[in-house]
């Protein structure tokens, strides 16, 4: 992981609101939108905001299932990540 994502990835999760959808995500194998929209209590407009950041940034996938679209923690970048952090 360079400097940029890691900084990147730094950037997304200081917003306590997308900190809090991660954490939402990463405590399910995978969630539907719908589920976090009404778990977490925002609007369909903020939570596409900040699915888009997270997605941007490599930290969750997103896939369409018939209506619904399901959301899913990329492991294997979260646990890069802390592992970057760990060796500062």
């Amino acid at each position: 992981m360079t400097a940029t994502e890691r900084a990147r990835i730094s950037k997304i999760i200081a917003d306590p609101t997308r900190f809090r959808l991660l954490q939402h995500i990463s405590e399910r194998k995978e969630c539907a939108c719908a589920d976090v929209k009404e778990d977490l209590g925002v609007t369909p407009a903020t939570l596409s905001h900040h699915l888009k950041e997270l997605e941007d940034a490599g930290l969750i996938t997103v896939r369409r299932e018939g209506k619904y679209a399901m959301m899913q923690l990329r492991r294997d970048v979260w646990k890069a990540y802390v592992k970057e952090l760990s060796a500062l």
